[in-house]
């Protein structure tokens, strides 16, 4: 429930932070990377599992399914800063907070085909689906996102301008609309996540709720404490003493290390150009690379496990037991490798700064030293040089050594010749 409350919160701060009437303006887009490129993701990961811890590829879809999406808690760490502010458009950071929003909410119909598939199996499964996952959890929690979206919005504008409501209360009021939303999707028993992404961003339709928090800096505080909070519970609950035997460490490792390279980064390589929101390969480079796995993984290895519990199904195998040691792996690895990516490329930059310097200052004082000794050459027999350092002149010297120490004085601004 802690995990299901965090995505709650942060898909609603995703689809907040989404310029105006986002969804309709980049729907190609989105339709890309949350159809074949998700779709992708979920049998790559599947794959990548059932070859390594050898089980059926029906109970392999459903562990594949818990890492498919991609995470907003650390996607909002990734695109927000001062290395996204510099070196990453506004428009593929949108595109990937918009990604990382609602495929949280689409991981239900790809968790739950494989589910089916293992409980009734054949054509049933798929019939059951479709109406009880895409029409029921799907669609309908969208209708109602939307709608208590725009309500919401229309409500605090209405008591904003009458001055019915204090500040405070004013900033709070989309986290307090996400709360709700849990609670009613929860009894009915649609997808809360997803209602909660679409309410978020009907809420701020217009762009108004939007701009008036944006100087707040309400959702970046959220945005710390819950990933800090989560992240340390999460760490106290990895169950280290579980990689052995079944889930021995190299395969563990195995899984975590193609994940992270196989599970993304081609497809997005390979399709970009179909999606308008990334725009050059360099692009496609960075959305391919971070899609980092996180706090949707857990909800969804905890939902999986909950489900089997209370549905006996033959099928399962033992997947119970080591989707949620796999999962925390494969989180724990996404952090490591997605955290560290940033710090690495900026101590990059500095170095390569650091050595281009240090290369053009060593050429730089090579052809001075040149220069100098071809006109104190020259002195010798012609003349006199005097050496100027700011206000202070040497005439009349011409000892090479002695001219050339004061010239190497890092006052000297100018060098003066006397026939």
């Amino acid at each position: 429930e802690f995990s299901r409350y965090c995505l709650a919160v942060e898909v609603m701060i995703a689809g907040i932070e989404l310029p105006k009437r986002y969804l309709r303006k980049e729907w190609r887009s989105l339709l890309m990377l949350l159809g074949p490129i998700m779709s992708l993701m979920w049998l790559i990961s599947s794959a990548i599992i059932t070859f390594t811890f050898n089980i059926p590829f029906i109970q392999a879809l459903a562990i594949g399914a818990c890492v498919a999406p991609t995470d907003p808690v650390l996607a909002n760490a990734i695109l927000k800063g001062v290395f996204a502010e510099t070196h990453v458009p506004l428009r593929l950071r949108n595109i990937l907070t918009a990604e990382s929003g609602a495929n949280d909410g689409l991981g239900y119909p790809f968790l739950f085909f494989a589910l089916f598939l293992m409980r009734i199996g054949g054509g049933k499964a798929i019939g059951t689906w479709v109406y009880a996952t895409w029409v029921y959890q799907i669609l309908l929690s969208a209708v109602i996102g939307a709608t208590a979206g725009y309500l919401g919005r229309k409500a605090l504008r209405y008591a904003e301008m009458y001055g019915w409501v204090d500040k405070e209360s004013f900033l709070l009021s989309s986290i307090t609309l996400a709360l709700l939303l849990v609670g009613v999707c929860t009894i009915i028993g649609t997808d809360d996540i997803f209602c909660c992404f679409i309410a978020g961003n009907s809420f701020t339709w217009d762009d108004w709720f939007r701009v008036e928090i944006e100087d707040t800096g309400l959702q970046e505080t959220l945005n710390g404490f819950l990933s800090t909070t989560f992240f340390m519970y999460f760490g106290a609950i990895i169950p280290w003493s579980a990689y052995s035997g079944a889930l021995a460490p190299w395969r563990i490792a195995v899984v975590v290390v193609m994940t992270m390279l196989i599970r993304r980064l081609p497809m997005v390589m390979a399709l970009y150009k179909l999606i308008p929101a990334i725009q050059n390969w360099q692009n496609a480079l960075f959305a391919g690379w971070f899609g980092p796995i996180g706090v949707s993984a857990v909800f969804y290895a905890v939902e999986t496990i909950k489900q089997l519990d209370e549905h006996t199904d033959s099928n399962a195998g033992n997947i119970a037991e080591i989707v949620f040691p796999l999962v925390c792996a494969v989180v724990f690895g996404s952090v490591l490798v997605h955290g560290v990516t940033v710090p690495l490329v900026l101590m990059g930059r500095r170095v390569r700064t650091t050595i281009s310097l240090q290369g053009s200052m060593q050429s730089g004082a090579r052809s001075f030293s040149r220069t100098l000794v071809n006109r104190l050459g020259r002195s010798k027999t012609e003349g006199t040089l005097d050496v100027v350092r700011d206000d202070i002149q040497f005439a009349g010297n011409t000892d090479p050594d002695r001219v050339h120490h004061q010239v190497g004085s890092p006052a000297v601004t100018d060098i003066v010749y006397h026939e």
